[in-house]
């Protein structure tokens, strides 16, 4: 068994993957869990797609894939944001229009510039071709993120629940927007490498929703949430190594699993687990009734 741990570390490309795999694994699900409590969960996807025009346009211009990526997401952001401030629009179709449009230009950009960018690792990633320099982008990223969710956890928290009442006592709810999107669209960078931007949703979400259904403080689901991306991301690169899997779906079909077996066997909410509220509601009647009849 031991051996089994050992193994993969002898090659430098698995040990670079694990340790990515770790820290995305960590990360994702933290910032995930905002989107769950948010009823944003498909926010995560939207801006992920959003990023393949400013990384078309980083590489043609020879810059760092972070300031494009990052800008691009940042703007399709604000675009749904504004149209659902100045339209009708619902935040569902705001997002859908989003989400096609940007990665229409994503598509064509790379074609009109004839770029050599992989799409295939753009979307389904490529965690075993990880380089030292893209662990310490992904590290610094985290870092940076975890720091500020820390120190402003008492007005995310108020923020999250309770926008009006956030805006009433006076705090600054669109400089807290604007953070809350940088955080996912750096979040979605850092992992991109890694799973790709077609699966990097289902590490946002799915460890954070398996958490959902074991816990209930928004504090223990990002805390639950971080040890099961860490495990699945780190189990899944074992499993791709072992049975020649690709990694990315390896990770994320982990992910799955693990939420299926709380969706199933979670003690408060497990749908063979959980207490039966018809069968209590009988018991109940059936007590009265023989009370009664005493």
């Amino acid at each position: 068994m031991f051996n089994l741990l050992i193994e993969p570390l002898n090659y430098e490309f698995m040990r670079n993957a694990i340790a990515i795999g770790a820290i995305v694994g960590i990360l994702c699900p933290v910032v995930g869990s905002y989107l769950i409590v948010q009823r944003m969960a498909m926010l995560g996807d939207v801006i992920a797609h959003c990023v393949l025009p400013g990384l078309s346009i980083s590489f043609f211009l020879g810059i760092d894939i972070l300031v494009g990526a990052f800008g691009s997401g940042i703007l399709g952001a604000f675009l749904i944001a504004w149209i659902r401030s100045q339209t009708r629009v619902k935040v569902d179709a705001a997002m859908a229009l989003t989400f096609s449009t940007f990665f229409a230009l994503g598509v064509t950009l790379i074609t009109v510039l004839k770029n050599k960018l992989d799409l295939d690792s753009f979307l389904f990633g490529d965690i075993l071709g990880v380089a030292p320099h893209d662990i310490y982008r992904a590290l610094a990223i985290a870092v940076l993120i975890l720091l500020a969710i820390q120190l402003f956890y008492k007005e995310l928290l108020f923020y999250t629940f309770d926008k009006t009442g956030a805006q009433a006592v006076g705090l600054p709810t669109n400089t807290i927007y604007f953070g809350f999107m940088a955080a996912i669209t750096l979040t979605i960078i850092a992992s991109m490498q890694a799973v790709g931007v077609i699966l990097v949703i289902s590490l946002l979400v799915g460890p954070a929703l398996t958490a959902y259904l074991l816990v209930k403080e928004l504090h223990q689901m990002m805390i639950v949430g971080a040890i099961l991306g860490a495990i699945s991301s780190i189990c899944g690169v074992y499993l791709s190594y072992y049975w020649n899997l690709p990694s990315g779906p390896a990770i994320v079909l982990l992910s799955s699993s693990l939420f299926l077996l709380a969706l199933l066997f979670s003690p408060s909410q497990g749908i063979l687990t959980r207490p039966n509220p018809r069968g209590s509601t009988a018991t109940m009647r059936r007590l009265g009734l023989l009370k009664r009849r005493e």
